[in-house]
C-alpha cells in the first residue's frame, strides 16, 4: 500500500545527474519516495549544476536557490558549507505549508533550529560525521590555502554539531555513525545509503583488468590511487585501469610511467558502471573511514572481486563481501591469488543475500516515512 504523505527535502545541490556520492542517495531516495507514494517538494542549492526536468517527473513541486558564495571562505562563525546555504526565499517556502522537512547532510541545516520551524517534523540525513570529514581532507591536502580552510571549517562544523539537537530525527547512513550520534543526540536511526542497483549483475567467470576508480578530484581518492601505484600496481605485471575525474599532475606522471596502468580521466557515470562490470578485480582502499563508499556498494552490485583495507568497510555489515588487506604485500598477494580465481555463482548468491537485507532502497525507505 502507497503512502499519501508529503514532505519537504532541502538538498545540498541538484540532485541531477546522480554522478557523485551525496546526490546518488538523494536522487534515488526521492525516486524511492515517489516509487512509495510520497509526494516531494524538494529544495535544491544551485551552484554550477542545471536545472533537471528529470526531477519534475519524481517531485511535485522543484524550487531552486541560488548559493550564496562568497569570496572569504572564513567569514562569520558558521561553517561555510552552512553559511552559505541561507536563502531568505527557502524559509519563506518552507512556511507556505505543515509538512514534515527532511534536511539533506549538515550543509542545509542553517535553518534546522529557526523558531519558524519550532513546530514541525525535522530530520536530518548526516552523510557523514563532518567535522572528521573535513579534518581527514585537511590531512591529506597539499595546498596551504585549502589545507588551512579544511582545519578551520573541521572545527566550525564540530561546534555546529550541537545543532542537531533540534531534529526531531537522526537519520545516520552508517552503523558507526548512529554509534556516535546516538551518544549526543536522540532518535537516531540507521538509514543506509540509496543507490541506482537493484539487483547483483550476473558476472562471467572472469573480468579483463583491475580497478581501481573514484572522484580523483577529491584528495582522498587521489592519494589512494596514488599510494596504489607508488605501492601496489607497480609490482603487478597485470592490467590496470584507474578511473575518475581531475587527476592531480602528480598522479597522472606516476601512472604515465608504468605501462600496464591506464588512467582514464574522462568518462561519465554510466561509463564507469560498464568498467567496473568488466572488471575481474576492484582494489578500493581509503585512508578516511567516513561514511559508506558508494563507489564499493556499485562495485559489490556490478563486478566480481572486491579487496579493501579495514576502514573501506568496518562496521558496515559489507565486511563478508570483501578481501580485508591492509598491507602493501597483503594486498599484492591477494590481487595475484584472485586473478586466477574464477567467479562463481556461489559467489553471486552470498552477494545478493547480503545486499538485498541491508541495502534494499525499497525496504531502506519504509524506516524514512514511518518518521514522517
Amino acid at each position: 500500500m502507497k503512502s499519501s504523505k508529503h514532505l519537504n527535502v532541502i538538498s545540498f545541490d541538484i540532485p541531477w545527474p546522480a554522478s557523485y556520492g551525496g546526490v546518488i542517495d538523494v536522487y534515488y531516495k526521492l525516486k524511492a519516495l515517489k516509487e512509495s507514494g510520497v509526494k516531494v517538494i524538494l529544495h535544491c542549492y544551485e551552484y554550477g549544476r542545471e536545472c533537471a526536468d528529470e526531477l519534475n517527473k519524481i517531485c511535485d513541486e522543484v524550487h531552486y536557490y541560488k548559493r550564496n558564495i562568497y569570496k572569504n571562505p572564513f567569514y562569520g562563525k558558521l561553517p561555510y558549507i552552512i553559511n552559505t546555504r541561507n536563502t531568505k526565499e527557502l524559509i519563506d517556502n518552507l512556511q507556505k505549508n505543515n509538512y514534515p522537512i527532511l534536511f539533506e547532510g549538515l550543509h542545509t541545516c542553517y535553518y534546522l533550529k529557526d523558531a519558524r520551524l519550532k513546530d514541525r517534523i525535522k530530520i536530518v540525513r548526516t552523510h557523514n560525521i563532518e567535522h572528521d570529514y573535513y579534518k581527514s581532507l585537511e590531512l591529506v591536502e597539499t595546498n596551504y590555502f585549502k589545507k588551512y580552510f579544511f582545519k578551520v571549517e573541521a572545527e566550525k562544523l564540530k561546534k555546529f554539531q550541537q545543532n542537531l539537537s533540534h531534529a526531531a530525527h537522526i537519520a545516520a547512513i552508517s552503523p558507526s555513525d548512529v554509534t556516535y550520534l546516538s551518544k549526543r543526540f536522540k532518535n537516531v536511526f540507521h538509514l543506509p545509503p540509496f543507490h541506482e542497483n537493484e539487483h547483483i549483475n550476473n558476472c562471467s567467470e572472469r573480468g579483463d583488468f583491475i580497478l581501481y576508480h573514484g572522484n580523483l578530484g577529491v584528495g582522498e581518492n587521489d592519494e589512494a590511487a596514488k599510494y596504489l601505484v607508488r605501492e601496489v600496481f607497480n609490482q603487478i605485471d597485470k592490467p590496470i585501469i584507474i578511473a575518475g575525474n581531475n587527476p592531480s599532475k602528480q598522479l597522472l606522471y606516476m601512472a604515465a610511467s608504468c605501462n600496464n596502468i591506464k588512467l582514464i580521466t574522462d568518462y561519465n557515470t554510466e561509463q564507469i558502471i560498464d568498467l567496473i562490470k568488466q572488471a575481474h578485480i576492484n582494489v578500493l582502499p581509503t585512508f578516511q573511514a567516513t561514511g559508506i563508499k558508494l563507489k564499493l556498494i556499485n562495485a559489490l552490485y556490478n563486478s566480481r572481486f572486491c579487496i579493501v583495507n579495514t576502514p573501506m568497510v568496518k562496521n558496515t555489515g559489507l565486511e563478508p563481501l570483501c578481501y580485508i588487506e591492509n598491507t602493501q604485500q597483503a594486498t599484492i598477494k591477494r590481487i595475484t591469488e584472485l586473478w586466477d580465481k574464477k567467479w562463481t555463482s556461489e559467489d553471486s548468491k552470498l552477494r545478493e543475500t547480503i545486499l538485498s537485507a541491508q541495502f534494499s532502497n525499497q525496504e531502506n525507505i519504509k524506516k524514512l516515512i514511518a518518521v514522517i
